[in-house]
């Protein structure tokens, strides 16, 4: 007969402790010396034994598992996150669930749904889901909304209407006067931000803006964006995200229009490939390690008892990074 895996009263035989002794220490590792846990972990790692976190979480309900919802998996927006998250979550051994939700706020609350049993608390992080639907989940479990504002729950956003200025004061200064706006998802609290926020930077800056879309935040959809901006071109395009700008800028060349001879491009989020495309990407960018970061430390804070202060959201800096896709307006163009 196969041998039997080792259990945690095999880890407390050979470290001379109690069962509960080993328990507490994986569990909560405050309460045991500092010690004693690590000659614990180290006997454990000697035999081989893993806990298995389901079942430390029967008697006392922690699993040291949250939830990471992200609305799709090959956008490289969420590279940064990801991995500022599993920063946060690593520093307090907690272990994250990933979920990809297709852009789809069904698929979003299906998944999460099922999870619910097996987390302490839920990040989502750019959710398609309804404000109702996510007040919900926040009565069941401790809830971070990252890239949108929710009343009532923790929101971690970047300081969108300062890019979206920054961006407009750039292109107002190599003498754009008319902008397009190629908007992303009907759904992006995001995209609502950056479309009013260029409205009123217009306004003060004596800009003509227009909006194109809805389209898919991804480089298809800044293909099916610059299908309708040459029916009626402007010498300025800001698109809701990088990779509608990279979409953009390649369907405009194959119509015959040059970046930036003919048009400036600005993007959003400073992606990695912003700055490896042709020519490299004019965008806003967002810190998008410290959002995963803050977002899943302020999670674990509620989890640990912490009151929610859910009336502001909290706010991270934006920054324009300018590249080669903006230039002074050309002469032929008006």
């Amino acid at each position: 007969m196969a041998d039997q895996p080792p259990t945690i009263y095999d880890v407390a035989r050979v470290a001379g402790v109690a069962a509960s002794t080993v328990s507490r220490a994986f569990a909560r590792p405050g309460l045991v010396s500092s010690a004693t846990a690590e000659r614990i972990r180290q006997v454990a790692a000697e035999l081989g034994y893993r806990a298995n976190p389901l079942a430390r979480a029967l008697p006392n309900g922690r699993t040291s598992m949250i939830a990471l919802a992200i609305s799709d998996i090959t956008n490289p927006f969420y590279n940064e996150i990801i991995r500022g998250a599993q920063v946060a979550a690593t520093e307090a051994r907690y272990t994250i669930l990933l979920a990809d939700t297709q852009e789809s706020g069904v698929v979003e609350r299906e998944a999460l749904d099922r999870a619910m049993a097996s987390v302490e608390g839920i990040v989502l992080a750019t959710t398609r889901m309804s404000d109702s639907a996510i007040r919900v989940m926040a009565k069941q479990r401790p809830v971070i909304v990252l890239n949108r504002a929710v009343s009532d729950v923790p929101s971690v956003v970047t300081d969108n209407p300062r890019g979206v200025r920054r961006a407009a004061e750039h292109l107002a200064e190599l003498g754009h006067r008319r902008i397009t706006y190629a908007a992303g998802p009907e759904a992006s609290w995001a995209d609502g931000i950056r479309w009013r926020s260029l409205r009123e930077a217009a306004m003060e800056l004596e800009l003509q803006v227009r909006r194109i879309g809805p389209h898919a935040p991804t480089v298809a959809g800044g293909a099916e964006a610059a299908a309708a901006f040459v029916r009626n071109p402007t010498t300025a395009v800001i698109a809701y995200n990088d990779r509608v700008a990279i979409g953009l800028i390649r369907a405009l060349n194959a119509e015959g229009f040059a970046v930036p001879g003919d048009v400036s491009v600005v993007g959003f989020d400073n992606i990695f490939a912003a700055d490896l495309v042709t020519p490299p990407l004019t965008t806003v960018a967002a810190p998008l390690h410290a959002m995963g970061w803050t977002a899943v430390h302020n999670l674990l804070a509620l989890i640990g008892g912490a009151s929610s202060r859910a009336t502001e959201a909290v706010s991270l800096p934006s920054h324009l990074v300018v590249r080669a896709s903006t230039a002074r307006r050309s002469r032929k163009r008006r």
